[in-house]
């Protein structure tokens, strides 16, 4: 399976010659001996992240000497204020997720979009790093997805996300979420990745057990942010689109 460690507020979800698709910063597909999730200081605002995130990594004494010859590119990296004490993990079948829960910048959509508040639009520029908030999940499965199955599964992993937040804060995400899933490709092949799969089942609970419990371990209280109007940072989507036939 694969190895989770944390420290120097990195987490580190290692299993060498991963495949792995990433929606974060320098995302996309790669092959690399782990992913991680990286706790940023506040009032972050670095703009050369490949730096950043090597002085960090080599800081927490990961790096390359985690890599093998399998090992072809720069590991995929998320970036949170959400301190990594409040890293929860979940496993289920051939799936293990980890998630860390922030919500001080809501992402509200309401579904009756004339009858919601004022839009507010995000805060600071979109192409710096993200703010507090961020609701970030790596996920790991010892299956060797096909290439729409590893896209669908962050799909499902999303979803699954929103559900959990929607039902337990009333808000599906954030403005900076990002997801990362990596498989096996030496492992039982998978052509589908939906919510009637075996991986895409387990990670539908694994994301949501995940989920709620760093949510529980950031607010002990239950005091979440609440909506954007109610949170420091946020956004609501309340514009209309053009509705047509095809």
């Amino acid at each position: 399976m694969f190895e989770a460690t944390v420290r120097e507020g990195v987490l580190q979800l290692r299993r060498p010659g991963t495949r792995w698709l990433s929606t974060g910063w320098d995302g996309g597909r790669s092959r690399a001996a782990a992913a991680y999730n990286v706790t940023v200081p506040a009032g972050f605002d670095r703009t050369d992240l490949a730096i950043y995130r090597d002085e960090r990594l080599a800081r927490a004494e990961f790096g390359a000497k985690e890599r093998t010859a399998a090992d072809r590119d720069a590991p995929p990296t998320l970036f949170t204020g959400v301190s990594m004490d409040h890293a929860r993990g979940a496993r289920l079948g051939p799936v293990v997720a980890y998630a860390t829960v922030g919500l001080s910048n809501p992402a509200m959509l309401p579904t009756e979009p004339a009858a919601a508040a004022e839009s507010r639009e995000p805060t600071g520029d979109t192409e710096t790093p993200p703010e507090p908030g961020t609701v970030n999940l790596i996920l790991g499965t010892t299956r060797r997805l096909a290439p729409g199955a590893a896209a669908n599964l962050v799909a499902v992993a999303a979803e699954a996300k929103a559900a959990t937040l929607l039902a337990a804060a009333g808000v599906p995400g954030t403005t900076s979420d990002a997801v990362v899933v990596g498989d096996d490709p030496t492992g039982e092949p998978a052509e589908f990745s939906g919510s009637a799969t075996a991986v895409g089942g387990a990670a539908r609970a694994c994301v949501r057990d995940a989920v709620r419990a760093s949510l529980r371990s950031r607010y002990p209280d239950g005091d979440v942010p609440g909506s954007a109007a109610d949170a420091e940072h946020g956004v609501v989507t309340d514009e209309r689109a053009e509705v047509f036939d095809p």
